[in-house]
Parts: structure tokens; sequence; C-alpha cells
């Protein structure tokens, strides 16, 4: 994958994503596990994890699929060292370095693609949508969590600070500056319909101050500031240090009751046809 689409590996790459990844998935997962019971999998099927990171969701998914044989494919070697280092599940997990536009992987190749928090971070998606369309067997589930960065929520509690604008005027900016979408959360069912799945869903997994303890959430938020402070502030042509007091107000908004705080993660699946 060349830096043209992989505008984000330094972000990628950075300690704060690896802390993000594992705070995401505390939060995430317990919701949305539940939602693999509509695939009807089980046995020995091929699963690929895509765009992987850290592994934490691979690493759940080899629980969630006991007799599953899994391919976790990163683009960047230093997430694939930190998951390896959490184990292989006797065998039945390998990563790899690998291009989601390109993968190195057959046509019809997995019963299931999980592909998380990636498709707003490369541009032109419906590409790597074409090759997981391809390596997904007949009949074959995705499960595709796509982020969107304008469902996001927080109290107005500060008459100087809009956090709707925030992330629209930050996030949003700079994601398309890279020529990234920051609401393909929403642009997920067209997309999948276009490319001639069957059975689309859309579901949400709810990330607030009442389901997931605020510790967790704030960590998600800090993580974002600790990696995106300086994009963000390249993409929105506003200083460093306004874009991070910002993020900090949404930390403390997020860590004192009784303020409710949330975040509306879109997961998207679909059914490759037979």
């Amino acid at each position: 994958m060349t830096d043209s689409r992989n505008p984000q590996a330094e972000q990628m790459g950075d300690e704060s994503m690896a802390r993000n990844l594992a705070h995401q998935a505390q939060a995430i997962w317990p919701q949305e596990q539940h939602l693999f019971d509509r695939y009807g999998l089980d046995g020995a099927i091929e699963v690929l994890d895509l765009g992987c990171g850290t592994g934490e969701i691979t690493r759940r998914l080899a629980v969630r699929y006991p007799q599953a044989r899994l391919l976790g494919i990163d683009i960047l070697e230093e997430n694939l060292a930190r998951a390896r280092q959490a184990g292989d599940a006797g065998g039945r997990v390998r990563y790899a370095r690998g291009d989601a536009f390109a993968l190195d992987c057959a046509d019809a190749s997995f019963d299931l693609v999980v592909c998380r928090h990636m498709s707003q971070a490369v541009p032109d998606f419906p590409q790597v949508l074409a090759e997981i369309t391809r390596v997904l067997k007949p009949g074959g589930w995705l499960h595709l969590l796509s982020e969107d960065y304008a469902m996001l929520r927080f109290p107005a509690t500060d008459p100087a600070f809009d956090p709707d604008r925030f992330w629209l005027d930050n996030a949003v900016a700079f994601l398309q500056s890279i020529g990234c979408d920051g609401r393909i959360g929403r642009h997920t069912p067209a997309l999948l319909e276009q490319s001639g799945y069957r059975d689309i869903a859309m579901d949400y997994v709810v990330v607030d101050t009442l389901r997931v303890p605020r510790v967790t959430f704030a960590g998600i938020i800090g993580a974002w500031r600790d990696g995106y402070v300086e994009p963000l502030a390249r993409g929105s042509g506003r200083k460093p240090g306004l874009v991070r007091a910002d993020f900090d107000r949404m930390i403390e908004a997020i860590a004192t009751p009784p303020n409710y705080v949330a975040w509306q993660v879109p997961i998207a699946s679909a059914r490759k046809p037979s």
C-alpha cells in the first residue's frame, strides 16, 4: 500500500493507537459480539480480520469461533508485532502484513471477513470493498464497522465550545483533506448495495456513559487526542493548543457525572450472493 493509500500511517502506528484499539474493544465488543449470531457460522470456518491492528478483535474472534482458522492482515508491522505477542490460539491464528487494496489471498477464500475501524482511514474505500468481495466465498458474510464522526454527542456545557462543530470542523475536515470519508458509517449501506451484497443490515453499538465505564470512554478520546492533535490542527488550520484544549474539554465531560456522552458506532453486515 502506497503512502497515498495509507495517509494515516504515522497515527496508526503510534502507541496511542494501540491504546485506543484496546479501549475501543473493551467498549464495543460486549455489545458487538452478539451480532455474529446472525451469520449462522460454526465449525472449521475461514475468517479474515482485515485491518486487524494489534489483534484485539482477532483474539476475541478466535474465542467466538473455537474451531475457526483466522488470518489477521494489517499494513503496519509494528501493530502485527504487538498482535503476535498475545499468542496464536493454538496455531489457529496467523498474522500477515498485507495491502487491503491488493490482498494476497485467493478468490473465494473466506466464510467471514471482519473489517473494523478501517473504512474511514483509507481513501477510495470502494476499492478495498471490491477486494473483500473477491476473497469472500459465495454466501459468505461481511462484518463492517465504519466510524462516523458526526455520531458523537457531548453536552454543550460551555457557551464558547460547540462539541458537535468540533467533530465536523476538525475530524471530518482533516479526513476530507487526505481523501478519506469521516462520515462513511452512514454511507456504508449504499456502498454494499452498489457492490451487489444481499441481506444488508445496519446495527449500532452505543458507547455511552451509562453502558461503558467512564474511564474507558475517556481513554478512547484521550488516545485520539494524543495521536491526532497535530493532524487535526493542520486539517482545520487551527493552532494545536486549541485543538488539544477542545479534546480536554470533552474528556472532562466524560469523566464528570452526571454528564451524559454518547457515540453511536455503525456496524453494517451483508452477505455475498451465492
